[in-house]
C-alpha cells in the first residue's frame, strides 16, 4: 500500500532544482532506455552513440533473452539488490536554448558551443514546444546577470545551464555567482566576466562551488572542448530522485529506536565540526511563484547539503532527510526515513513512513548508499560531506548528485578499496562519501583530517 503519491527532489541538491538537479535544468537532449535481466552484482559500463550515426532513433531495451544485439559502444550493465540490469541506449542528443543574447561576445559563445555540440552528435531544437515528443534533456539559458529569467522546465530530467555575462569587476565569484544561479533555475552557472581586452569564464555549481574554465586567444577550440567536457555529464546523466511512501513502518519504530538516536547525535558531532553548510534559503531569494514550480517539480523546500545513513538491517537503511536542519534530526519520517527498496524500472526509492505523518523526501544520494549498502553488507554506515581530505582516490567525472551515473562512480572506488567498509572516497568538485562499520568509527578515522574547502576543478 502506498498513499500514491511520489515526490521529486532538488541538483543535481540539489538543487533547486538538480543535483536543481535534482532540485532543476540545461540544453536539451534526447534520451530513451530499458531495464531487465537478472544477477547480482553492482557494476558500471558505458553507453554511447551508436557508431557512425549523428542522429538516431531511441530504441527501447529488450529482455535480455531475446537476443538483441547492440555495440559495445551502446551498453550500459549494472546490477542492483541482487538484479543485474543491461542497458542498450542509444541517443539522439538533443539540446535547445532559451533568452537572449545582449552582446557579440554572447553569440560567439553560442556559435562556439553550437559548433562543438554538432559535432558530437547533438541536434539543436530551435522550438521544443513544436516538438513534443523530444525529450529535451540540456537547455542553455542567456540572463541578464542583474535580472535573471528563469526557464520554467516541464521535467525533471531537464538539465538547465544558465549563462550570464557582467562587464563589471567581481570581487567574490562565489557570492556574486551563487544568487543568479537560483534565480534562474539552473543546475549550473557559466559566469563570465568580461574586461577590456580578456575575459575569465567560471562555472558556479549548486553545492556553493565555482572553478575557472581557461581561454587563450586563438585557442577557440580547445576552450570550447574544455566547456563541453563539463556540459557532457549533465546532458547524459539519469536522475533517480523519486520517492515513493509506504505508510507500512512499524509502529514500534515510529520514535525510531537506537539506531536513529546514533543518526541525530552523528549529524550534531557534523555540525559541531562546522561540515554542515547552512541550508541555502532560497525561498529568500526567488518570487513566490518560482519558488512554488520547484516545490511541485523537485519536491523540496530549501537547499542543504551533505547527509548520513546507518544499515538498520540486511536490506534496510535509516538515511537523513532532504532540505532540513541536520544539527536536529528528531521526527521519523520527515527528519529521518527508513529506505526499505529501490525499484529499478520505475526509478525511485521506496520508503516506510509512519501512517500519521506528511513524509520528506529523503537525501537525494540515497541511490548511492542503496549501492554500498546491497554490495558490502560490512558497512554499516555512511557520511557525505561537502568537505576534503588529501590523498583519497577520487571520482573523474563531475557527475549531478542523485544520478545512477555519480552512484556508480563511487561504488566503483568503494569496492576498489582496500577495506570497502572503511573507505573515503572524493566527489570532484563536491565532496566525500565515506564509509564504515558504524558512524563511530567514521569519525575516529576522520578526526583532525578535515579540509573544509572542496578544491575545485
Amino acid at each position: 500500500m502506498s498513499f500514491g503519491r511520489r515526490l521529486g527532489w532538488r541538483e543535481t541538491a540539489y538543487a533547486v532544482l538538480t543535483c536543481l538537479i535534482g532540485e532543476d535544468a540545461l540544453v536539451t537532449a534526447a534520451f530513451t532506455q530499458n531495464e531487465t535481466g537478472n544477477d547480482t552484482r553492482n557494476r558500471a559500463g558505458c553507453a554511447g552513440t551508436k557508431p557512425g550515426s549523428q542522429h538516431w532513433s531511441p530504441r527501447p531495451l529488450l529482455p535480455l533473452q531475446t537476443g538483441l544485439s547492440a555495440p559495445a559502444s551502446a551498453r550500459r550493465r549494472w546490477l542492483v539488490d541482487g538484479e543485474e540490469f543491461r542497458r542498450y541506449v542509444y541517443t539522439m542528443t538533443t539540446y535547445s536554448m532559451s533568452g537572449t543574447l545582449h552582446s557579440d561576445w554572447e553569440h560567439w559563445f553560442l556559435n562556439g558551443l553550437h559548433n562543438k555540440l554538432q559535432s558530437r552528435g547533438y541536434r539543436f531544437v530551435e522550438q521544443p514546444d513544436l516538438e513534443p515528443d523530444t525529450d529535451v534533456r540540456l537547455v542553455l539559458n542567456f540572463v541578464d546577470p542583474k535580472s535573471p529569467r528563469p526557464f520554467r522546465r516541464k521535467a525533471q530530467a531537464t538539465y538547465v545551464v544558465t549563462v550570464a555575462v557582467s562587464d563589471e569587476p567581481v570581487v567574490d565569484v562565489l557570492r556574486a555567482g551563487y544568487p543568479i544561479l537560483v534565480r534562474a533555475l539552473s543546475n549550473l552557472l557559466i559566469y563570465v566576466i568580461r574586461q577590456a581586452d580578456r575575459f575569465d569564464t567560471y562555472f558556479v555549481t549548486l553545492e556553493q562551488g565555482y572553478y575557472k574554465v581557461p581561454y587563450e586567444p586563438g585557442q577557440d577550440d580547445a576552450y570550447f572542448e574544455r566547456i563541453f567536457e563539463r556540459l557532457e555529464p549533465l546532458a547524459t546523466s539519469n536522475l533517480i530522485i523519486d520517492n515513493e511512501f509506504h505508510p507500512d513502518l512499524p509502529e514500534e519504530l515510529w520514535e525510531g529506536d537506537e539506531i536513529t538516536a546514533q543518526v541525530s547525535e552523528a549529524a550534531k558531532k557534523i555540525e559541531a565540526m562546522n561540515l554542515w553548510p547552512a541550508p541555502f534559503p532560497i525561498q529568500d531569494i526567488l518570487p513566490p511563484e518560482d519558488f512554488r514550480h520547484v516545490k511541485r517539480l523537485y519536491g523540496i523546500g530549501g537547499l542543504s547539503y551533505g547527509n548520513l545513513s546507518a544499515r538498520k538491517d540486511g536490506r534496510r537503511f535509516w538515511m537523513s532527510a532532504s532540505g532540513v536542519n541536520k544539527a536536529n534530526l528528531r521526527k521519523i519520517g520527515e527528519d529521518i526515513l527508513l529506505i526499505k527498496n529501490f525499484d529499478a524500472e520505475r526509478k525511485l526509492m521506496e520508503l516506510s513512513v509512519p501512517p500519521h505523518v506528511q513524509p520528506r523526501r529523503v537525501s537525494v544520494d540515497a541511490i548511492e548508499h542503496w549501492m554500498i549498502y546491497s554490495e558490502h553488507p560490512s558497512v554499516g554506515a555512511i557520511v557525505h560531506i561537502h568537505a576534503w581530505m588529501d590523498g583519497v582516490p577520487s571520482t573523474q567525472i563531475n557527475y549531478p548528485c542523485g544520478t545512477i551515473e555519480l552512484a556508480k562512480a563511487v561504488a566503483d572506488l568503494v569496492r576498489q578499496a582496500d577495506d570497502p567498509s572503511r573507505a573515503i572516497i572524493g566527489l570532484k568538485n563536491h565532496g566525500l562519501t565515506i564509509t564504515g562499520p558504524d558512524l563511530e568509527d567514521i569519525f575516529e578515522r576522520i578526526e583532525g583530517r578535515i579540509i573544509p574547502q572542496v578544491p575545485m576543478s
